[in-house]
């Protein structure tokens, strides 16, 4: 689908649900350099977006085909910025829930789209969750100023995009027939996968990978593991099985199980469902090897920044991680990722109907785009 297509859709199926915001998505003006000082404000609209995944996509607690979505736009003086969010189904938002809480962002009353932190902590104050919404204005935001200073964002945080580190392709679970197909698909594309584990087959997916590749694998318990020797004996099998990091052994709420298997874990741990915002990495320290930040969980851009930055320097290392998303968000999260020890950036990858080129991947490696703002390219 066109952009002008995707325009015409959204906006026909969000009046029809009451959904959208007032003049969503809009025709601008042609962009004009950027001028300090003018008298523009900003305009925020959006339109409900549904994501088609490539196939099934199954964890240690659910299955689907498909996620809801909503692209956002920010305009200001002639540019536009956008945004995204998705909404997988623990994260408990709804399509209606985000466009519920964007109808309530007035960015009207900023003159001036620099001022992220001022912006931001309006947003963020609106509710005290809607995670992926703010996430979506955020993204939008830091996309417009980008643009607006004529840089990426990599480059506007001091890093070095040949640091971007390779990102996992993650094969989720299934039979073997399908594990085999998916895995040879792949293979050949990417360095190291991510194999989704936590329920009575992980033995069995492991060993049908293997017969397959002997690239590294990362993998992703989702909480699934119940009884904590039974997660370390797994994981130092794994570790046999040319496996080089876990992600949540154990449900979130228990801290202090994970942070036994921590202790003993030949591989290193990285907490997931655990922590979402900055303000729990604190309570992690010494119980997990390091932390995956996402988007959609912590607000955006501006506090994954925050997180990644904390997290080194309370001795945590860090993976930079996605939900299934276009290559708006995707890219968002690709800007940080030469601060990751790893990288888990595919869910641009998992869909067939992405609205962006952005960042992309050769050679099993994450290429950053060196247009202004998020470096995106309409489709």
């Amino acid at each position: 689908m066109n952009r002008r297509d995707f325009l015409k859709t959204g906006v026909a199926a969000g009046a029809g649900a009451a959904l959208l915001g007032t003049g969503c998505l809009p025709q601008g003006r042609a962009p004009q350099p950027y001028r300090a000082g003018g008298k523009a404000r900003m305009q925020l609209s959006w339109a409900p977006y549904e994501l088609q995944l490539r196939h099934t996509f199954t964890v240690a607690s659910y299955s689907r085909t498909t996620t809801p979505d909503v692209q956002v736009e920010i305009r200001y003086d002639g540019f536009v910025g956008h945004g995204e969010a998705s909404m997988p189904p623990y994260l408990g938002q709804t399509v209606e829930s985000v466009c519920a809480f964007l109808q309530k962002v007035d960015l009207g009353r900023f003159s001036d789209p620099f001022q992220l932190e001022d912006i931001l902590a309006y947003v963020d104050s609106l509710s005290p969750g809607d995670t992926a919404a703010k996430a979506a204005v955020d993204i939008a935001l830091h996309d417009l100023v980008g643009q607006l200073l004529g840089q990426p964002w990599w480059r506007l945080w001091g890093l070095d995009a040949a640091k971007a580190p390779d990102t996992t392709f993650t094969i989720g679970i299934d039979t073997p027939d399908v594990v085999r197909e998916k895995t040879r698909e792949c293979a050949g594309q990417f360095n190291i996968l991510k194999v989704k584990v936590g329920l009575d087959n992980d033995y069995e997916m492991i060993r049908t990978i293997r017969e397959v590749t002997d690239l590294p694998l990362a993998v992703d318990a989702n909480q699934g593991w119940k009884d904590r020797q039974q997660a370390l004996d797994e994981i130092c099998w794994l570790q046999e099985q040319g496996v080089v990091m876990v992600e949540q052994p154990m449900a979130k709420e228990r801290l202090d199980d994970n942070a036994w298997i921590t202790e003993r874990s030949p591989l290193p741990v990285f907490a997931d469902e655990a922590v979402q915002r900055l303000a729990d990495v604190p309570a992690l320290v010494g119980a997990y090897t390091g932390i995956n930040i996402k988007l959609m969980k912590c607000t955006g851009m501006r506090e994954a920044w925050k997180m990644a930055n904390y997290a080194h320097a309370a001795g945590l290392r860090v993976m930079v991680g996605c939900m299934t998303e276009t290559s708006c968000a995707v890219t968002a999260a690709a800007h940080l990722s030469p601060l990751a020890d790893f990288a888990d950036l595919d869910g641009n990858l998992l869909i067939s109907n992405d609205r962006f080129r952005g960042v992309t991947v050769e050679a099993g490696r994450l290429t950053l785009p060196d247009a202004p703002g998020l470096g995106l390219e309409p489709l």
